[in-house]
């Protein structure tokens, strides 16, 4: 029995309960926890029917699936969420937020003190935020570090007969020492709140009424500290990104999920007008509804504030999270899906977003299916996530190059591209002779410096082409290593010791995947042979000018790359770099000048 209907036997035997399901690998992690109302029905629906990839990427890892029965489902959703901060298993989501900005807190204490943070808790504290921009929340800390002197010290305030350094360098206003008194202490916090609430009307009256005083006294040492304060206000109430966190704000939320790729969507409102937009990427093995579910124990833990009213797209449990959120917000959560209205305008705008991200993420993201696709046509032992792929090239028989790219996941990886001249033939053209020799050279210092070999190899051509990779593979120890070829007249794929070639489909994804390597092979080996005609070309227009023979020819194009910098460069420079005469370079500038054909080229 197989280790897949072992799970389903094993699962047949749990409790038709509500509870939480462990899956383990085969060295006892636990990679996905998940909680059910009925235990046996859900974790056995892992096991039966038709399940989509990223289900069976999840089942191909798991080794054994262990549970634990709660009370009721709500109970299970509680400890969900504690043992997936516990493990942190590998197929539960793991959110990716690009904008995860930090706030101002003004907190609920006795004394309260002022600092950012990334963390919201619903303790009664004040928060102020998001900031976009790092250097405005530092500009508003900075005006409260100056201007309301809060204490630094954390914990409660403990009574001292000397005040600490802050104190002397007029950094607080030390209410442990009682140098002030709460109720001016409170003034000063709540004048910091108006600051950030956008409301600098009375601070900047006060601040202009000292900064008179002071150079009245002729302080102005004081009196120029004071302006910069009004300056630095004035600017900060003059950008427009500040939102007070409203326990009334409502959130949208949708999520758009392809293969196992999932993008969430968060619009925050409050007060009728959008405070911020998050994007969270992640990768899921589950439906939706547990996506999200998921989701909700994250987001809502760690991230923000919970809302007074919640928005989704999509089906979730809302009595069971409405439940768990209002119970950790202390106050009444609803759950809506909208089926009209402005709600339901504004969540299209939430799912089109998500949908775009998903787009752009699908361009550059590995091609699952593609992949496991090509494992199978090809009975690979492993997934091909690295494939190198080679093509031969040359402009009517002069020229032979070899390109070798690199594909990672099903996209280039384009830092590992490599270029070959043809070293061993002297010039001539030979597709095989070329293909035994830059596979020789690859793989030979693959071999030497220890590095890592790829999952496939790609190479453009057919049945000969193939063999003659696989001849200098087998003599290199490389036998197992797999070898195709694909030749474009009927995009045939050829395998060595294989008389028939592999047709697959159009529609085929493994198909597209590996005309991806081989179109891409063909374009940068192309470039490369374009570029040494280019040169070619060059040096030949350079051997015409009097004087100048073939050695020299070679040095020059050599220093200057082409016939337009050498021209660019003058005399002068030339004669410099090259070791000519100035009499000699100015003549060589002076016929290329002169030449219309070089001059079309350049």
């Amino acid at each position: 029995m197989d280790m897949f209907e072992a799970l389903k036997e094993l699962v047949k035997e749990f409790p038709e309960k509500p509870g939480v399901y462990l899956m383990k690998d085969n060295e006892g992690a636990v990679i996905y926890v998940g909680k059910a109302g009925i235990l046996k029905k859900r974790v056995g629906s892992y096991f039966t029917g038709k399940r989509d990839i990223k289900t069976r990427i999840l089942v191909d890892h798991i080794e054994t699936v262990e549970f634990i029965v709660t009370i009721n489902e709500y109970e299970a959703l509680i400890l969900e969420d504690s043992l997936i901060k516990k493990w942190s298993p590998r197929y539960n989501i793991n959110l990716k937020d690009d904008k995860s900005y930090p706030v101002i807190k003004i907190t609920n204490e006795e004394y309260p003190r002022v600092f950012r943070t990334r963390y919201i808790a619903g303790d009664g504290s004040d928060y102020f935020g998001p900031f976009t921009s790092a250097g405005k929340l530092d500009s508003y800390l900075n005006i409260a570090d100056k201007l309301f002197l809060l204490r630094k010290c954390k914990g409660k305030l403990k009574k001292r007969e000397n005040p600490c350094l802050y104190y002397h360098i007029g950094r607080c206003s030390a209410p442990c020492a009682d140098k002030i008194s709460k109720k001016d202490y409170m003034k000063n916090v709540r004048k910091l709140k108006r600051l950030l609430s956008g409301d600098a009307v009375e601070i900047l009256k006060d601040l202009e009424k000292s900064m008179k005083t002071a150079s009245k006294e002729m302080n102005f040492e004081k009196a120029a500290e004071l302006r910069d304060l009004i300056d630095s206000v004035k600017t900060v109430g003059q950008q427009t990104d500040k939102f007070e966190l409203d326990i009334k704000s409502r959130d949208y939320i949708s999520c758009v999920i392809r293969d196992n790729m999932c993008t969430f969507s968060v619009f925050r409102f409050s007060e009728g007008r959008m405070d911020d937009r998050f994007l969270y990427r992640t990768e899921i093995y589950t439906g939706v509804d547990e996506a999200l579910s998921e989701f909700f124990l994250h987001y809502y833990d760690e991230a923000t504030g919970i809302p007074e009213t919640i928005y989704l797209s999509d089906i979730i449990d809302s009595d069971l999270m409405e439940e768990f959120l209002g119970t950790r917000k202390g106050k009444k959560v609803r759950i809506e899906i909208p089926k009209k209205g402005k709600h339901l305008r504004i969540l299209h705008m939430v799912h089109e977003n998500a949908a775009m991200d998903i787009d752009k993420r699908f361009k550059t993201i590995k091609n699952i299916e593609g992949l496991e696709e090509l494992k199978t046509v090809l009975d690979l032992l492993k997934l091909p996530k690295r494939i190198e792929g080679f093509d031969i090239s040359h402009l009517a028989g002069k020229y032979p190059v070899s390109s070798l790219v690199s594909f990672y996941n099903g996209v280039p990886d384009k830092k590992n591209y490599r270029r070959f001249h043809i070293k061993t033939l002297g010039g001539n053209i030979d597709d095989y002779e070329s293909i035994r020799e830059v596979v020789a050279r690859r793989y030979t210092r693959l071999i030497n410096e220890n590095l890592p070999l790829p999952d496939l190899i790609v190479i453009d051509g057919g049945k000969g082409q193939v063999k003659a990779a696989h001849d200098i593979l087998t003599a290199l120890g490389l036998n197992n290593l797999p070898v195709i070829g694909l030749a474009k007249k009927n995009e045939e794929i050829f395998l060595p010791d294989f008389s028939a070639p592999v047709v697959l489909p159009e529609t085929s994804e493994a198909l597209k995947l590996v005309q991806a390597v081989r179109d891409e092979t063909h374009r940068f080996a192309t470039g490369f042979n374009t570029k040494l005609r280019e040169k070619d070309i060059f040096l030949s227009e350079l051997e015409k000018v009097p004087g100048i023979g073939v050695k020299r020819s070679r040095n020059i194009l050599v220093e200057f790359g082409s016939l337009k910098n050498i021209i660019s460069a003058g005399g002068d420079a030339v004669a410099q770099r090259t070791g000519l005469s100035k009499e000699a370079a100015e003549q060589v500038i002076e016929y290329l000048k002169k030449s219309d054909k070089n001059q079309e080229k350049i």
